[in-house]
C-alpha cells in the first residue's frame, strides 16, 4: 500500500454520457493502462479505462510513417519533435461508480461528469478502497463494450496488487464473476483465464 493519497492528473474529460466518458491525456504517453481504475473531481466519479487512442490533432492531416531511415523509434522521435504537438491520445472510461456524501456506490451516478473535468489515475491505496466491494463488475459486464471481458480481465488483474492480500483479492473476485456469469460458463472461464496468476 502506498503512503497519503497522490494525485496524478493524467487527463480532462472531453465527452461524457451516463455510462461512459472520453478524456484526453496532457502527455501524449500518458494514458493510464487499460483496466486502471481513474477519477473525475466534479463530482467524483469513478471509472475502468477500457481503451487508449493515439490519433492526430487534426484529422485532416493523417499520421505518416518517418522511419524508414531510422536506425530506432527513438531517432524517429527525435529527428520530428513536432509529433508531440500534431498527435494526442485519449482514453475512454467505463463508468464503475461514484462517491457521494463520503458514501462509495458502485452503479451509475445521477448525471455524468462535467466536460472538462480533471481526470486522475488513482494510487494503491484508492485503488483498493474502491474495489474492496466488487458490484461494480456487473457495470463492467454489461458496459456494451465490444471487448467488456477484456476490460473486466484487466481491471481485476489491475486491482489485485494493491490489495494487502492479492491472491484474497484474486478468489473473491472470482467468486463474484462465477455468481454473475453462472449462465454463461463459456464466458466465466474465458475471464477467469485473462485473471489467473
Amino acid at each position: 500500500m502506498t503512503g497519503p493519497l497522490m494525485e496524478r492528473r493524467v487527463g480532462e474529460v472531453v465527452q461524457s454520457t451516463s455510462t461512459s466518458f472520453v478524456a484526453q491525456c496532457y502527455q501524449l504517453e500518458g494514458a493510464p493502462a487499460l483496466g486502471g481504475l481513474v477519477r473525475t473531481d466534479s463530482p467524483d466519479i469513478y471509472g475502468v479505462v477500457g481503451s487508449v487512442t493515439t490519433e492526430p490533432l487534426d484529422s485532416a492531416r493523417p499520421v505518416l510513417a518517418r522511419g524508414e531511415d531510422a536506425g530506432s523509434e527513438e531517432e524517429v522521435i527525435r529527428d520530428n519533435p513536432q509529433l508531440a504537438r500534431l498527435l494526442t491520445s485519449r482514453f475512454e472510461v467505463f463508468i464503475a461508480g461514484y462517491v457521494e456524501d463520503g458514501v462509495t456506490h458502485q452503479y451509475l451516478p445521477p448525471r455524468p461528469p462535467l466536460v472538462h473535468s480533471f481526470v486522475y489515475a488513482c494510487d494503491q491505496e484508492e485503488t483498493a478502497r474502491f474495489t474492496s466491494q466488487l458490484d461494480l463488475l456487473r457495470l463492467l459486464l454489461n458496459s456494451g463494450a465490444s471487448h467488456s471481458d477484456e476490460i473486466v480481465g484487466a481491471c481485476i488483474r489491475q486491482a489485485a496488487p494493491s490489495h494487502d492480500q492479492p491472491a484474497d483479492f484474486l478468489a473473491h473476485a472470482c467468486r463474484a464473476l462465477a455468481v454473475e456469469l453462472s449462465a454463461d460458463v463459456a464466458r466465466l472461464n474465458s475471464i477467469l483465464r485473462r485473471v489467473a496468476p
